[in-house]
């Protein structure tokens, strides 16, 4: 069996908009030629600033949408070319969690519905075996199985996105990808939610593919990461490789951004000017020289490869940039503080001490 869960071959996704009598139409360079390999029972992560792409490539991997150019194969399987029928088989194996839970239920269904809907589509348990099912994923997302006949809004946002990732398992996954799967949620509940899909990742065997801006989640959580620059990947990097010694400029940028609890880590702190070029109208050659304060000539004219082997990197000075300040870099991936907040938070999805507690009159987590 190949180490490979997923790859994706020089992918590239243009969207046309406008366009009519006497307007012209304008093409969106969503995804540009973006290929990489995702590990089986790895957590691979995603990042960038809003309007990156990487959202688009989320929908791309698991072909919910179609690309313009370049394959995505899973399991030696190019999705691209399976028709619809032979696509919606692979649906079980291939699982999506949505950034928003509120609009990702739908209103008028109850949660036994939500969650029982991949169980009557993609096996052949009936009515009876499928609610035992629903509640054993219900109890095991740390929602009381009682709650099965009720409806979304009746629940918190955190609820909601265990709903989602109920959902999501009820098919017997081997991947999923979750598309900022907590940004919509308070501090706490993201937590919560990170443990519950490690802790969920190990008990199913499950290969993660996680989209996210947050950096701070993805270190605690991701193996490796990719980044993302105007639907480019620029680096690609073990995730302590990358947060240690980052060899993009944009990369570095980031990774500056991130607030430390480290005193005078602010001071002298280089914040990245300039806005996201319109991927409508991208720059020639490397795609943030129009941001990087180490451009040359060079950058503006001549577009950089991805290149090497473990560490990625996609910049034609990456050999010659100055080493980054970085108090990330000197600030221990978990501390602590950090170490305890975590632990509290894995007892709470787990149904442990410090658990959210519901009540009769009301479904909301305790944050």
């Amino acid at each position: 069996m190949s180490d490979i869960i997923l790859e994706a071959v020089d992918l590239h996704k243009r969207f046309t908009q406008g366009g009519g009598l006497f307007a012209k139409s304008t093409t969106i360079h969503a995804v540009n030629g973006v290929s990489l390999q995702v590990r089986r029972g790895e957590t691979f992560a995603i990042v960038g600033e809003s309007g990156c792409g990487k959202s688009t490539l989320a929908r791309l991997l698991l072909r919910l949408i179609d690309p313009t150019e370049g394959s995505v194969i899973h399991e030696g399987q190019d999705l691209t070319q399976l028709g619809a029928g032979a696509m919606r088989s692979l649906r079980s194996d291939l699982q999506f969690i949505f950034q928003d839970p509120f609009s990702a239920l739908n209103p008028r269904m109850t949660v036994e519905t939500i969650i029982g809907e991949p169980l009557r589509l993609h096996t052949g348990l009936d009515a009876g075996a499928r609610r035992r099912r629903v509640a054993e994923l219900m109890a095991r997302v740390g929602l009381r199985p009682e709650m099965a006949d009720r409806y979304p809004h009746e629940f918190s946002g955190g609820q909601r996105q265990r709903i989602c990732i109920a959902r999501a398992l009820a098919s017997g996954p081997k991947l999923v990808i979750g598309d900022e799967p907590v940004s919509a949620l308070d501090v706490s509940v993201q937590a919560q939610i990170v443990n519950l899909l490690e802790d969920l990742k190990e008990e199913f065997g499950l290969t993660l593919v996680i989209i996210a801006h947050d950096l701070a989640v993805i270190r605690h959580m991701s193996d490796r990461i990719a980044v993302m620059y105007l639907g480019e990947v620029v680096e690609l990097a073990r995730t302590e490789d990358l947060f240690t010694a980052p060899r993009h400029p944009y990369t570095q940028a980031l990774l500056a951004a991130i607030p430390v609890p480290v005193p005078g880590s602010a001071a002298g702190r280089k914040v990245l000017g300039g806005d996201i070029p319109s991927p409508a109208n991208p720059p020639a050659g490397c795609k943030f020289h129009t941001r990087c304060p180490h451009a040359t000539d060079l950058c503006r004219t001549a577009r950089p490869v991805l290149e090497g082997k473990d560490h990625q990197v996609a910049c034609h000075h990456h050999d010659t940039l100055p080493a980054p300040d970085l108090p990330l870099a000197r600030a221990s991936r978990r501390s602590p503080a950090a170490e305890a907040r975590f632990a509290l938070y894995r007892a709470a999805s787990q149904g442990g001490a410090g658990a959210p507690v519901y009540q009769s009159d009301h479904t909301h987590e305790n944050n």
